[in-house]
């Protein structure tokens, strides 16, 4: 069974740089590809950042370019997003997404609220 697991959400001030975690069981890590997206209020889910196989590129949405950074740890199989200069427009619920082809494997998602 497979299961992908996000933790590191919370209520975080603007500017600030929290990390979300991402694990993932069940499924032989490297070959997948891994994305992080976001969901806010009335808005649909979108891209925010991802990674290939074995750590390979990375691409991210413009708006996050610079201050957001995915990583994976493949002997872990974790996944991470470094947030950096949070601004109140990046609260959403984020997920965790790990994919293959046509299998899709999906996190139920940790909130980020960005507030003062």
């Amino acid at each position: 069974q497979v299961q992908v697991v996000e933790s590191g959400g919370g209520l975080v001030q603007p500017g600030g740089s929290p990390r979300l975690s991402c694990e993932v069981f069940g499924i032989s890590f490297t070959i997948y590809d891994m994305g992080w997206y976001r969901k806010a209020p009335g808005k649909q889910r979108e891209l925010v950042a991802a990674i290939i196989e074995h750590g390979g590129s990375t691409n991210y949405k413009d708006n996050v370019k610079g201050r957001f950074t995915i990583s994976r740890d493949d002997a872990k199989n974790k996944v991470y997003l470094q947030m950096n200069s949070l601004k109140p427009e990046d609260t959403a619920v984020y997920y965790c997404n790990a994919s293959l082809g046509s299998l899709n494997y999906w996190g139920q998602g940790t909130q980020v609220t960005v507030s003062s």
